[in-house]
């Protein structure tokens, strides 16, 4: 039996009227791995990303986390198990301006149960949890815990989004792009952090990017075209 996090096998996804989009034969990712990914703009990493999280499902072959195949869940169900088991960081964050830093952290346990039980499990409440994670980003005074997160600044909110993506220890953290804004010592500095996070966490990191320059930090580093013989077809 296979012991990969990530198990995606004879993959194929078509948006409605067009050409087939993905046609993933096998790709595997490891627990506790981290994996650069370069995409460009219009490569399909948006949607295969859609399909990790159970947003969509394949039109053929399976997409298997932690052993479950999410093409055999229903929509309700893959949404819980998304919560359940995935962080994300957005390109743009995707924080609710309205709420405050401490909300925006803890909201997946306010959604998933098991996170809510692992954050209190490894730190003694979800509050300590926020709190620790926040800290080891550089974000622990208590006055920042209560400011609007539309208040933030650009680095600020990156690194409340990955506190967020992280508390609950998920198994797995996708990264969509999420050091676009920031200048190279500016990413290096946050990617040191979210790999030291990942690891305590024991999650593995699929980091998405078309900056080529970060590759090297990484355990492994693929191109999209390398696994999509989609956008190895000939154009007609």
């Amino acid at each position: 039996m296979s012991t990969a996090l990530i198990h995606l096998a004879e993959l194929g996804f078509a948006w409605p009227g067009q050409p087939e989009l993905l046609d993933i034969p096998s790709f595997t990712l490891e627990p506790g791995q981290s994996l650069f990914l370069k995409g460009p703009s219009g490569s399909g990493k948006t949607t295969l990303l859609g399909l990790l999280g159970g947003v969509q499902k394949p039109q053929r072959g399976s997409i298997k986390l932690l052993g479950q195949d999410l093409s055999q869940l229903s929509a309700g169900a893959r949404d819980r198990f998304r919560v359940d088991h995935t962080g994300y960081i957005f390109q743009q964050f995707n924080l609710l301006p309205f709420l405050s830093v401490r909300e925006n952290v803890e909201l997946p346990c306010h959604f998933s149960k098991l996170r809510a039980s692992r954050a209190s499990a490894r730190h003694g409440s979800v509050g300590a949890a926020c709190q620790r994670l926040l800290g080891h980003l550089g974000l622990d005074q208590p006055q920042f815990l209560k400011r609007r997160a539309g208040d933030l600044s650009i680095g600020q909110q990156q690194r409340v989004a990955a506190a967020r993506a992280l508390i609950g220890q998920p198994e797995l953290v996708i990264a969509d792009e999420p050091t676009s804004a920031l200048d190279s010592d500016a990413r290096e500095a946050f990617l040191q952090l979210l790999f030291a996070e990942c690891q305590a966490a024991g999650a593995s990191l699929l980091f998405v990017s078309h900056d080529q320059s970060l590759a090297g930090l990484f355990d492994r580093s693929l191109a999209l075209a390398e696994l999509n013989r989609a956008s190895r077809a000939p154009e007609i």
